[in-house]
């Protein structure tokens, strides 16, 4: 440090896990939010849902291509390659069947093919495939159920 240099601030504050920081940091502004229980539990049955899902598409020979591909419009749970066909998967997983099946909202669809296009726009190569959306439900004590062409891109 040069003469020239300006003085360094002297009120330093001591942070969690003995790091020192400015008094002015934007850190001591910020506490660190946990999520509440219950949507750490939605996570966890969602990615365990997911994951029964993609292994039953594999199982009926699929080819798993992406998984959680998030986009500003939203998010595909599941994208998928058998032969020439290209499916875009929402996984449901609720207490039944019905309940999963009910849950797939026309806004959810909207957002889901806003997504496809989105990861089509990311992947051109799959730009000639044939195209479809389909909705895998999960409950406990069923097998997947696999709903093929549950919705199509017209909404």
């Amino acid at each position: 440090m040069t003469t020239d240099d300006p003085p360094r601030p002297v009120s330093r504050t001591l942070k969690r896990r003995g790091t020192i920081a400015p008094a002015n940091s934007a850190s001591e502004d910020r506490t660190a939010k946990t999520p509440a229980p219950a949507r750490v539990a939605a996570f966890q049955t969602g990615l365990s849902a997911e994951s029964k899902a993609s292994a039953y598409l594999i199982a009926k020979g699929y080819r798993i291509l992406a998984r959680r591909f998030r986009t500003p419009h939203g998010e595909i749970d599941i994208v998928a390659r058998r032969r020439n066909l290209l499916t875009f998967v929402e996984v449901k997983a609720r207490a039944t069947l019905d309940e999963a099946a009910y849950s797939v909202t026309p806004q959810q669809q909207q957002r889901i093919v806003a997504a496809a296009q989105a990861w089509l726009m990311t992947h051109p190569e799959h730009a000639d495939f044939e195209m479809r959306f389909d909705v895998v439900l999960i409950a406990p004590k069923h097998l997947p159920r696999h709903l093929m062409a549950a919705f199509d891109a017209g909404g």
